[in-house]
């Protein structure tokens, strides 16, 4: 990258210093999820200066997206947010090296995707239980570093989000179902995660018959998601 093109990284250069950039400039980020806390991380990372990203998420912008997450404009209705985002994050960062994957990843993808390249780290933002527990898993068991998201939803405080190893979570539905799924799968190694410790609001959780693979859905607030995705993002970045 010539010196006119890192102009735009001098702040980040200066507060972490040349040769740890250069480690965020060779690293390789694979985030799965793109919804309120995965493209908050995603483009946290992007900002940072990482030198490649793979970006995975199936589904499309929709009008209850908007409150939250980043991709979501009126304008974006109905187009994939893996796209709109990988325009967003190339026009960030135009030498990013991006594999953009707008899939939904079934459990029997998840080993192929793990072993596709070389990931130094990989962000968990996936909602759906199943999908969510055969990834920490296969990571997990590969030795690739991994830290997930817990529930954002329902929850308003931000002062209570927390770094914690899975097992050590409360107040947290989510993480009590991957405790559940995983100890099945007779995997019950540390895992870094950000939860919070709020309880949930449960006025703000309704049942749903009419999305795929999710049976609930949780009243959300613009400012939580993107919280959470930032503290992986900042995990990721300190890490590297």
């Amino acid at each position: 990258m010539n010196e006119d093109m890192r102009e735009w990284q001098q702040r980040t250069e200066l507060l972490l210093g040349t040769e740890k950039m250069n480690r965020l400039r060779q690293a390789h980020v694979l985030v799965v999820g793109l919804g309120g806390v995965g493209a908050y991380a995603a483009e946290m990372i992007c900002r940072a200066g990482v030198g490649r990203m793979t970006i995975v998420d199936a589904d499309t912008v929709q009008p209850t997206n908007i409150n939250r997450q980043l991709p979501a404009l009126h304008s974006a209705l109905g187009r994939p947010k893996a796209e709109v985002l990988a325009e967003r994050f190339k026009d960030i960062n135009p030498e990013l090296e991006l594999t953009v994957l707008p899939v939904y990843l079934k459990d029997e993808a998840i080993p192929r995707l793990l072993d596709s390249a070389r990931f130094d780290f990989v962000i968990d933002a996936i909602d759906t239980v199943a999908p969510k527990c055969y990834l920490i898993y296969h990571a997990l068991q590969r030795g690739i570093r991994i830290v997930s998201s817990m529930g954002a939803g329902a929850k308003k405080d931000i002062t209570q989000i927390r770094f914690a190893d899975l097992w050590d979570t409360y107040h947290c539905g989510l993480s009590k179902a991957v405790r559940k799924r995983l100890q099945k799968m007779g995997m019950k190694r540390k895992l870094p995660v950000v939860f919070s410790t709020e309880q949930a609001d449960a006025d703000a959780v309704i049942r749903v018959d009419d999305e795929e693979n999710k049976k609930s859905t949780a009243g959300t607030v613009s400012y939580m998601p993107a919280v959470f995705g930032c503290y992986l993002a900042e995990y990721v970045i300190r890490k590297l």
